[in-house]
């Protein structure tokens, strides 16, 4: 335990996913696989969304900043959790610890609410279709963006500010994988009544901010499918929404899981699973969906590989 003048902590070690030894190597391939497949996936859809002209419509330009936050959100937490699997010790000091918190709590809030930017950019398209153009517009959607890493700042301060207020000064051993809200305030030897009532105030307001607005959005949408006449257009309106839905689902149900479960429940290694699901799995999953639902990605990403094996192909018929 690194102590200075005997009482304050001036660095934390990480606990990780497992202690067991046999696990070790297996879990480190299988997150350095999600971390590679996460990185690939989502810088692909950041280059497609930027250089490609058939992807820039508006939903578009949110799927992209999506993959930033994605990308960035994973890189906060993955790395770190590799160390886990390779050091005997994954020692963080307190001043990387508190920039963990901080860009963690930043990246999460900026996806609810791209999230929700992304379910008004839906709502547009299908209930307001003659004035999508004008409603959306690079400007408005510049707004919106703006507005989400604002937001999402503004959100990851007030833990921290609050976290960096405590004093560490006991046991430096963090249950957990990274340095999350809860498991520091466990090892606080000064009171955490504000911080508690901190994660209860601004998370309950992110969490109505962003959840309400999209089960609006999404009720006027599921109104406006269901009056449209024809089967085929009804199967077109839906799978436009289809997989920005599946992405809403995947993240929201983590997070109810890990924070609206029943005291009694409350397992370490569960906590751990759920919260491995939102900062790793997700953001490989959601490039994966949005690639494989989506056919104007499809169209652009085989055209894009066929113009990068084409020649290849064509080099080795000629040998």
């Amino acid at each position: 335990m690194a102590k200075q003048n005997d009482s304050t902590v001036t660095e934390f070690v990480l606990e990780g996913l497992t202690e067991k030894p046999e696990l070790q190597l297996p879990l480190f391939l299988l997150f350095l696989g999600i971390y590679g497949v996460t990185v690939a996936g989502n810088l692909g859809m950041i280059f497609l969304t930027t250089f490609s002209s058939k992807l820039q419509s508006p939903m578009y330009f949110f799927l992209g900043n999506l993959s930033v936050i994605d990308l960035l959100y994973s890189s906060v937490v993955t790395p770190k959790l590799l160390e886990n699997f390779v050091w005997e010790q994954n020692v963080i000091s307190y001043t990387e610890c508190m920039a963990q918190l901080f860009l963690f709590c930043v990246f999460a809030t900026a996806e609810s609410y791209m999230l929700t930017a992304m379910a008004y950019d839906r709502y547009v398209a299908i209930c307001c279709p003659l004035l999508y153009n004008v409603t959306m517009s690079q400007k408005v959607c510049n707004m919106l963006v703006t507005g989400v890493y604002i937001i999402a700042t503004f959100g990851g301060m007030p833990h921290t500010i609050f976290m960096i207020r405590l004093s560490f000064c006991g046991d430096n051993i963090i249950h957990h994988y990274f340095c999350d809200i809860i498991p520091l305030l466990k090892l606080s030897c000064s009171s955490t009544y504000i911080n508690e009532l901190m994660v209860i105030l601004v998370g309950g307001f992110n969490v109505l901010a962003t959840t309400v607005p999209i089960t609006i959005s999404y009720a006027f949408i599921l109104s406006n499918i269901l009056q449209i006449p024809s089967t085929e257009g009804k199967s077109r309106a839906f799978s436009t929404c289809g997989s920005h839905l599946t992405v809403v689902g995947l993240f929201y149900g983590s997070i109810i899981f890990m924070h609206f479960k029943p005291t009694s429940s409350i397992n370490e290694v569960q906590e751990k699973v759920a919260s491995v699901f939102y900062t790793s799995v997700i953001p490989m999953l959601n490039p994966l969906i949005y690639s494989l639902r989506n056919k104007d990605v499809k169209n652009v990403l085989s055209k894009a590989m066929g113009m990068r094996y084409g020649p290849l192909q064509l080099s080795i018929k000629n040998h």
